[in-house]
């Protein structure tokens, strides 16, 4: 029997047709969003190649800053990598291949520390573990020791700066890693049992390679938010790129040397990023189909099963429960003296931009997303390709970097703006762009660009091209199809996505630090203002908002996921 397409040539020579009216159009627009998307990464990399003197900066800086920031900056990648790798694989291991008190609890909760900024937590520890603090407070007490008669780590270190990235990144390892172990099937185990592996080989054998991709892309987000963070690290005294960026442009006023630094922090993580794809090879990880029978959870039950629960609960603790305990501590006394009318501004600011940023991504990454699902060949096909994987590149570009490069062309049109109509009209537009939300819009934009499109793409490559064909065959044009078929589908992926960009953005403190409007404050950025100043009990409000408000979305699709993972989520 003919199929429908075949029934209805007109339909399917209809589609084709609009296919190839549609084709230059989708470059185009592909082109023009990568275009504004890259271009202040692309200003970074032309001050290094093509600004006067830049080769006399840069070999000044290879002698001078660049050593001690990589040395620092690689070591803090290195502890942190290491942290978020073994706190969120133990935990996502066992929250998914095991049954334990609280398991269900914990595969939820495991995900809060993702509402707590880095700088925030930071402010918490200094307060808790300095030597005026009461950890050190309640030890001389206790032993009537005095300054010099004992040892204690210092928070305000690497180690410690590692400490709380560890315990604030590692749920990017944990959710995927969990989502990994959760495909294993029955089959897999049994086939590895029955070639004589032991419960230990078989975990290091069979479970690990099949999460080892999952694990990676964590890692490799937890690595992009280190080397992007300001707050935390300047907070603590590090000389990372980040950190050398802000003194180079803000305390030397040297535009090429912060340019030029940035750009030997981006090959960094692009070179950190070629090497994981060369390591991972050919090897190719399917998921097992949707009927394999999931492997059973293993029950622990005594003193293994409160171990098991131990080890879920300590990374939660020191990234959520404790350092949100130090903050209401630190608020209490603090709330007679709270300006509530600025508060209630920062809050509407912060909630303002957060909403405008995460719809104004959504909709860049969903065209672009649905203009590969078109999928152009030939030539025209890689240019959309390529474009996509240049918009990806804002995330590993630190804030601070992102708000330069957009300051760069947005005075440049304002200034150019001004004179037209100054030689025309005799009349002055000033700044339109420059120093208003626009700027810091674009900004988010390009940073949290990534953050949106791999929910999205993954939500569109989930959808089988069979729809495709069938609402094609009943005359759809590639328009209607979108909205009618693929739109409704990737509802949930749209709706993590945009709650992603918008947590992100609550938190983001460099970039919103250089580009805000005049007497426009955030909540970030006022917590960490007052706690530069050491004014920790008033950052508390502020820090508490900024966590509180992040919060709801972060259990919200934490819940979905243990939803979503059908029988093994239960």
């Amino acid at each position: 029997m003919a199929s429908r397409s075949d029934r209805n040539p007109g339909a399917r020579a209809g589609w084709s047709a609009q296919r190839r009216d549609l084709r230059p159009v989708v470059v185009a627009l592909a082109l023009l969003a990568a275009a504004l998307v890259a271009l202040p990464i692309a200003g970074v990399f032309g001050s290094v190649v093509y600004a006067p003197g830049s080769l006399d900066t840069l070999l000044h800086l290879g002698g001078t800053v660049i050593p001690r920031a990589a040395l620092e900056t690689g070591a803090l990648v290195l502890l942190v990598m290491a942290g978020v790798i073994v706190l969120g694989t133990t935990s996502a291991w066992l929250v998914a291949a095991h049954d334990f008190p609280g398991r269900r609890v914990f595969e939820w909760a495991l995900l809060l520390p993702l509402a707590m900024p880095g700088y925030i937590v930071a402010y918490a520890y200094t307060d808790f573990l300095q030597f005026s603090g009461p950890v050190q407070g309640a030890l001389r007490d206790a032993f009537g020791w005095q300054r010099g008669d004992y040892w204690f780590p210092e928070i305000r270190s690497l180690p410690g700066a590692a400490f709380v990235f560890a315990v604030v990144l590692y749920p990017y390892v944990y959710l995927l890693a969990r989502t990994a172990f959760l495909s294993r099937t029955a089959s897999m185990i049994d086939a590895a049992r029955s070639l004589g592996l032991s419960p230990w080989r078989t975990w290091l054998h069979v479970n690990l390679p099949l999460a080892r991709p999952a694990v990676a892309a964590g890692a490799l987000l937890a690595l992009m938010e280190t080397l992007a963070d300001y707050g935390a690290a300047a907070y603590f005294g590090l000389q990372t790129f980040t950190t050398a960026i802000y003194r180079a442009w803000f305390a030397l006023g040297d535009r090429l040397a912060a340019s030029q630094l940035a750009g030997v922090l981006l090959l960094l993580v692009l070179l950190v990023m070629a090497t994981e794809r060369h390591l991972r090879g050919r090897a190719r990880y399917f998921a097992a189909p949707n009927s394999a029978r999931p492997a059973p959870r293993t029950p622990l039950t005594g003193a293994v099963g409160i171990l098991a629960a131990l080890a879920c609960l300590l990374p939660l603790l020191a990234g959520f429960l404790l350092p949100t305990g130090i903050l209401v501590h630190l608020l209490v006394p603090t709330l007679d003296e709270v300006p509530w009318t600025r508060y209630w501004g920062w809050l509407a600011n912060t909630l303002t931009l957060a909403l405008a940023a995460a719809l104004i991504t959504l909709a860049a990454v969903l065209v672009l997303s649905y203009l590969l699902r078109l999928q152009p060949d030939g030539r025209s096909g890689t240019l959309v390709r390529l474009a996509a994987r240049l918009m990806g590149l804002g995330y590993a570009v630190p804030g601070a970097v992102i708000a330069v490069g957009v300051l760069v062309p947005l005075a440049a049109f304002d200034n150019a703006l001004d004179a037209w109509l100054r030689a025309t009209l005799g009349l002055s537009s000033g700044l339109l762009l420059t120093g208003t939300v626009v700027a810091l819009l674009y900004a988010y934009l390009v940073r949290y660009f990534a953050v949106a499109q791999q929910p999205v793409e993954a939500g569109l490559a989930r959808i089988t091209p069979a729809m495709d064909a069938s609402a094609r065959s009943l005359g759809a044009g590639p328009i209607e199809v979108f909205r009618r078929v693929h739109l409704p589908l990737l509802s949930p992926s749209l709706l993590a996505a945009g709650l992603l960009v918008f947590v992100d953005v609550m938190k983001e403190l460099p970039a919103t630090l250089v580009l805000r409007p005049f007497n426009f404050d955030t909540l970030a950025v006022m917590a960490y203002q007052m706690a530069a100043d050491e004014r920790l009990g008033e950052a508390a409000l502020p820090s508490l908002t900024i966590v509180l408000v992040g919060l709801l979305p972060v259990v919200w699709l934490s819940r979905a996921i243990g939803r979503a993972s059908g029988p093994q989520g239960q």
